[in-house]
Parts: structure tokens; C-alpha cells; sequence
């Protein structure tokens, strides 16, 4: 047939029109699971996989775990495969998942908000020394990760956790993961308004149950009344910021879809005022619309800060609203600039009532199960019952009196646990590394700690607030786009043409108000053993041209190329 004015489609060829299939979206009605991920949720619940692991897998070894529950069910209870030891960098991406697994565990104990009694540090520690080769390593989302576990011991360590009131429950997966909490909640002189009680609500209503156990991927939350910004709020998925509103009083300042990763994303503002006692209903509506409207056909684009960039936070209140709350939210004001350069509380702090707090440094967040043992009855010792863990990988105790705040610290020094760290040991954090880590390209944990050694011993004077982090691959687990100097492992060659560990270098990252990802100097990367010198080299520079009082962040934005080289 020709083509004529009344059908021009006739001289185009016959297209094949196929359906969109959509972003897996339930709420568009897209049910059919589009991945292996969204297939093995809609097999089975994740926290079902408890049970397998109770009377199954732990009976007869890690060769009876099904595939599915290998990577992927089990993490709904903190467990991870670890790296199976000596496979180099360059295979991370090119080996199948059987052959990097190794058959011991990654196992993460949740530690919402960060808050411990002296007796569960105690048994935390404890575990370590007897299932755990001694591993405790301290997480920059509050938790204490354990390596070397057996499926076979898993059971006995879930009762003797939970005989503490501690739990696994959801520290993986696709789920609300551990909740961020500012460490001195209820107790800082300076407080706005106390987290905990909206913490501890959304951990009894949620955490474990099935109607928020199969999201598109994880969900990470905060919550802090802090005027110090101290949970990294502009980086999760939901955050609650302490803000006083001029007619209501103290609250929390409403904040979505922040995440780093390889798209990185700072969180946005809802502009709404929430009271202490809505945050609950209010975190419901906001995960319930991740689960609802969230992507799953592509893991990529699976968290919520996609969705968010895609409506916009006016679309994304307005859903809240009507379709999840089904009432307003009150306007509030956003939080104040932080009047403190440094946000980890380390150091001796007056809390409320008039006692102290000791904030601590460990080493990139490297430490061991009997030293936790020791720090539960150092802490005892000296008046105190309860300790924290903070977003920057470090320790606090707290309710500690004047008169045993020093001999405290002198206990604690014997135990490498400093209250006066070097900026370098203070600002430095990793993640774990290709040391058990899968996904690692490079060696972190060490490599963190030889880098502070040494930037103490060329640089003993230096002490501006600077943050140093260290990662093994480009996930961001460190969070290396928001550091001053953000470390991101990868394969580099040397001067003889040959291929070593190495790092792309972001510098001037920040959080706070002044939120920003660090800037990447074309064609600058570091091989490990070059490191030290680098940062040196780039910290002199910094010292020798700043303006007053400026932070290395900003210089960092206005300097040459050639000085960051």
C-alpha cells in the first residue's frame, strides 16, 4: 500500500510495540519479580531464614545452606560470606560469587542509636574471644561486626546476644537497617531534644516484622536532637534533625533520600516540623513509600534517593501526606549552622546532670574483643554502666564523676583508647577491606592505621578538624565522597609500570549545612605505599596558603591543580 496523506504509517515499516515493563514498582502494579533478588524475596521472607539456620544448616555446615539463603535470605540476619583469604584485588570483579565466598561468616550485631550497657559490651566482647577469633571492629553505622563465625555457632550467639537484649535482627539486607542515633542522647548539656524514646518506638513497631522486610533494597535511617549534626543526616535515607520551632518547641527537621555509593546523593529537606512523638508514624510513611513506589527492577537504582531526585521533595511530601499519613505536616524551620568544627564528642564533656562523658578514639575503628571486655569493666570500675558507639567509628562512656573522669582516661590510655587523639587518629576512619570484605579492591584497616602513624610523626603540629577515609572499593562504605580527603581503593600502576593497590583521591568533602562531595583531580591517584608522603605533601600546602581560619574543605575547592598533586 502507498502512502498517502491519509495513512503516512504506511511507508514506515511494521515495529514490533512491546509493554514497558516499569521500575518493579508495587504501587504501579508491578508484582512480577523483574531480578533473582526481587525472586527470592517473593520465595521467601527473609527472617524466615532463621529458622533454617536453627535446625538445618547449623546442624549439618556451611556446604547445606541453599544458594539463595547463602547471599541473599541470611543477611536479614546480619550474616555475610566473607572473603575467602588470598585472592588479590583483581579478581574482585571477575571471579563467581562461590569462588570468593569463604565458609565463615561477616556477622553484624545491631546497635540502634549506639546505646550498650556496660554488661552488653561485656558479652559482645566475650563472643568475639570465643567465636569470633578475637574480630570486633566498630562500623561507622553504630554496629560491631564480628569475622571468622561458623554457621555451626550462630545459634548460641543469637541466645546469648538476645539474653542481653541485643539482636542481628535486620542488620543486612533489604531492610530498615541499624538506627543512627546521636551517642549522648538524653545526657548532653547542649542537646535540642532527646532521639530515643522515637528510636526505640520504631525498633519495638518494625524492626522484624514483615510488614517493612521486603524493600527494594536497605533503608537507612537517623535521628538526632544534637545541635552538633552527629548522625550524618544528609546521607541517609530518612533523617530527623533536632530543630526548636518558633511556635511549637523542640521537634525534628525532616530530611529523604540521601546515600553515597557510586551515585551519590545528599539528602533534601521536606520542610516539615515533626514532634517527638510522630516520628514513628511519620519513618512508617516514608519506608512504606519506598516499598511501595520504590525501583526494583534494577538493583542500581533500587534506594530511595532515586525516587526522590524523580518526584522532586513537593511530589514526595504531598504522597506522604495524603496517601500515607493522611494528614498535614506542620512548616518548621531548618537546623542552625553547627557551632563545632569537630562532631564526634571525643574528649571529656560535662553531661546534664553534672557527671561526664569520655569520648574515645580506637584506631579506624579496629579493635578487639578482649579489649571491649576490658573497657566494660574499666568503665565499671570508674562509676559507669553505659557506653556508646558513634557514626566516626569510635567509643564513649558515659555517667562518669569528676573526680574519676582522670584515672578513667589513664585506664583507658593503657588500652590504646586516647580521650586526646591526633587530628589524624581522631579524623580517620576505614571500612573493612579487602581483609574479609568481598567487594574490596584493597587493603583498608591496616593501611588507615600505618597512614595516622605516620602523618603523626611528619606532621606532630597539625591539628585542624580534618577527616581522612579510607575505602576498599567504590561503594562508599567509609564515606569517602563527604571526607576531606576521601580514599577510594582501586588498582593503580607504579612508577616501574606495575600494578599495586592504590587510591583515586576526592579532597574537600564535607557534611553539616555545608554539605558537598569532594573534588576529584583529573588523572590523580596514589599507590598505598606513596600515601603518607601524599597527604603530607597536600596538608603543608594547605597550611602554607590557607586564609584565616579556613577549612581545609573550602581551600581544598579554590586550590590549583598543582597543589593537590
Amino acid at each position: 500500500m502507498a502512502a498517502t496523506p491519509q495513512n503516512p504509517a504506511a511507508a514506515a515499516p511494521r515495529r514490533k510495540v512491546s509493554r514497558h515493563r516499569g521500575e518493579g514498582q508495587w504501587a504501579a502494579g508491578h508484582f512480577t519479580p523483574l531480578n533473582g533478588n526481587e525472586q527470592f524475596k517473593k520465595d521467601d521472607d527473609g527472617l524466615n531464614v532463621r529458622t533454617r539456620i536453627e535446625t538445618i544448616y547449623s546442624k549439618r555446615g556451611f556446604d547445606s545452606i541453599d544458594p539463595n539463603d547463602l547471599r541473599g535470605r541470611m543477611r536479614w540476619w546480619g550474616l555475610y560470606t566473607q572473603r575467602k583469604p588470598g585472592i588479590d584485588g583483581g579478581k574482585t570483579a571477575i571471579l563467581e560469587p562461590e569462588e570468593l565466598d569463604d565458609k565463615f561468616f561477616m556477622l553484624r550485631v545491631r546497635i540502634d542509636g549506639g546505646r550498650l550497657t556496660t554488661e552488653q559490651l561485656r558479652v559482645i566482647g566475650e563472643i568475639s574471644q570465643e567465636f569470633a577469633r578475637g574480630t570486633a571492629d566498630l562500623t561507622d553505622r553504630q554496629n560491631v561486626q564480628y569475622h571468622w563465625i561458623r554457621i555451626e555457632d550462630v545459634p548460641e550467639i543469637w541466645n546469648r546476644l538476645e539474653a542481653v537484649g541485643l539482636s542481628t535482627t535486620e542488620a543486612c539486607g533489604d531492610t530498615p537497617r541499624t538506627i543512627l542515633g546521636s551517642p549522648v542522647a538524653g545526657i548532653a548539656e547542649d542537646e535540642i531534644i532527646d532521639g530515643t524514646p522515637a528510636i526505640e518506638e520504631i525498633h519495638r513497631r518494625y524492626i522484624g516484622s514483615k510488614e517493612f522486610s521486603n524493600l527494594p533494597r536497605k533503608f537507612k535511617t537517623a535521628i538526632s536532637g544534637s545541635p552538633l549534626l552527629d548522625v550524618a543526616h544528609e546521607i541517609n535515607d530518612i533523617a530527623f534533625v533536632g530543630v526548636e520551632h518558633p511556635e511549637h518547641g523542640p521537634g525534628f527537621d525532616l530530611w529523604v533520600g540521601g546515600g553515597l555509593s557510586t551515585n551519590p546523593k545528599i539528602g533534601v529537606r521536606l520542610g516539615a516540623w515533626v514532634p517527638v512523638e510522630e516520628v514513628p508514624d511519620v519513618w512508617a510513611g516514608v519506608i512504606g513509600i519506598f516499598r511501595d513506589h520504590g525501583y526494583r527492577r534494577l538493583r542500581t537504582r533500587a534506594r530511595l534517593k532515586f525516587l526522590v531526585a524523580d518526584w522532586g521533595p513537593e511530589k514526595f511530601r504531598q504522597v506522604l501526606e495524603s496517601d500515607y499519613l493522611k494528614r498535614e505536616l506542620l512548616d518548621g524551620p531548618a537546623p542552625a549552622q553547627p557551632v563545632h568544627r569537630w562532631r564526634d564528642h571525643i574528649g571529656v564533656h560535662r553531661q546534664q546532670d553534672g557527671r561526664f562523658y569520655v569520648g574515645l578514639a580506637p584506631r579506624v575503628g579496629r579493635i578487639d574483643g578482649a579489649t571491649l571486655t576490658k573497657i566494660a569493666e574499666v568503665a565499671e570500675a570508674h562509676g559507669s554502666g553505659r557506653v556508646r558507639t558513634t557514626v566516626e567509628q569510635k567509643l564513649i562512656v558515659l555517667d562518669v564523676a569528676e573526680a574519676q573522669v582522670e584515672p578513667l582516661v589513664e585506664a583507658l590510655e593503657a588500652l590504646d583508647l586516647t580521650a586526646r587523639p591526633s587530628a589524624f587518629r581522631r579524623g580517620t576512619m576505614a571500612c573493612t577491606g579487602i581483609e574479609y570484605c568481598k567487594l574490596a579492591i584493597v587493603e583498608t584497616k591496616a593501611r588507615g592505621a600505618a597512614l595516622i602513624d605516620e602523618l603523626e610523626r611528619r606532621i606532630p603540629e597539625f591539628d585542624e578538624p580534618l577527616t581522612i577515609n579510607l575505602n576498599g572499593c567504590p561503594n562508599a562504605c567509609a564515606r569517602i565522597q563527604v571526607a576531606d580527603i576521601g580514599l577510594k581503593g582501586q588498582l593503580v600502576l607504579d612508577e616501574r609500570g606495575e600494578q599495586v593497590e592504590g587510591f583515586q583521591v576526592h579532597l574537600g568533602g564535607a557534611l553539616g549545612l555545608e554539605a558537598g562531595f569532594g573534588r576529584k583531580v583529573r588523572g590523580l591517584k596514589v599507590t598505598s605505599e606513596e600515601l603518607p608522603a601524599y597527604v603530607e605533601r597536600v596538608l603543608r600546602r594547605f597550611q602554607a596558603e590557607r586564609e584565616d581560619g579556613e577549612r581545609f574543605a573550602v581551600w581544598a575547592a579554590r586550590a590549583t591543580e598543582e597543589a593537590l598533586s
